[in-house]
């Protein structure tokens, strides 16, 4: 059975930020939203600390599916993100953030689903990882094409932000794995709660910082994060096997397109100094994406991806 103690932790953490927001602003004179970054950074370390050469083996053992995964996370959700932000006719910074989570890469979470739903787990690792590690390259210059009329965005900055969020860390953690191996081990055993910790707080800070705007389009922004990724599991599932992928594969691509990383993209709406608006769609899609990835995750794990279908 999924767990969703994490969902129901972030579930609570935002409910309680839209009723008492003052406690998720500032400690005294002390921003809270200032914490986003370090968090992150810390959250990005951590997955560099599990990080060695043999998870990149994949990369020469089956590039093809790697490539389809990584192409269809980086067309099918920023697309379908630009459509319903244009759609729902969102105010601009809004819809940006819209486009923003449809530009970021999957997320952690898409790894443990995976393994729920008998999908692939290495090719979901593998995807996850090379994802993160191009999305400074990639996801500025996608907002620039799919945003740049709603908001100003500067995609040369985006990437040294970005690089400061994510390759910094993730190469620290690198050579920690690879220098001191037995403290990294102890580190993996304590990183994914931390990780959780880290994510949950920061939802509450923006759910916080965002509040006024989220009472106001709060049910429609809803209502369109989960439509982004509900469609981004179907697209992504039915492009894979329309590429012959075999079931697993093509449930690994599903969770992969459809789970995004909303803590990353929160990360960016803040160096742009717009987190109580940007930053909100990116804030909401992380509870949503785990009710349904563990929905059909353990739909899935039921369904033996052997059985009524032929593998390419």
């Amino acid at each position: 059975m999924p767990d969703f103690r994490f969902t129901a932790a972030v579930i609570l953490a935002a409910t309680l930020a839209m009723i008492y927001p003052q406690w998720f602003t500032t400690i005294g004179s002390f921003e809270l939203k200032t914490l986003i970054v370090p968090l992150l950074q810390i959250i990005m370390f951590g997955m560099g600390t599990t990080l060695g050469l043999k998870d990149f083996e994949l990369v020469a053992r089956s590039p093809g599916n790697v490539a389809i995964g990584i192409a269809c996370q980086y067309t099918i959700m920023p697309f379908v993100g630009y459509g319903l932000a244009v759609s729902f006719d969102f105010p601009p910074e809004i819809a940006a953030g819209v486009i923003l989570i449809g530009c970021a890469p999957s997320g952690l979470a898409s790894n443990v689903m995976s393994y729920i739903a008998k999908a692939n787990v290495a090719l979901s690792v593998t995807i996850t990882t090379l994802a993160t590690l191009i999305a400074p390259l990639v996801t500025p210059q996608l907002m620039k094409l799919l945003a740049g009329e709603l908001i100003d965005v500067d995609a040369g900055q985006m990437t040294l932000d970005m690089l400061k969020i994510v390759i910094a860390p993730i190469a620290l953690g690198l050579a920690v794995n690879h220098g001191f191996r037995r403290q990294s081990l102890a580190l993996q055993r304590h990183m994914p709660k931390l990780s959780m910790a880290g994510i949950v707080l920061i939802i509450a800070i923006i759910t916080a910082a965002g509040r006024d705007s989220l009472l106001q389009v709060g049910f429609a922004l809803a209502l369109c994060v989960l439509l982004h990724n509900v469609l981004g599991y179907f697209f992504g599932y039915c492009a894979a096997r329309s590429l012959r992928m075999s079931e697993r594969d093509s449930r690994t691509v599903a969770l992969e397109v459809g789970m995004q990383n909303g803590g990353l993209a929160s990360g960016i709406a803040l160096t742009m100094g717009k987190i109580a608006t940007v930053g909100l769609a990116p804030a909401l899609f992380g509870p949503i994406m785990n009710v349904t990835g563990s929905l059909l995750a353990g739909w899935w794990a039921k369904r033996d991806p052997e059985a009524g279908h032929s593998d390419s």
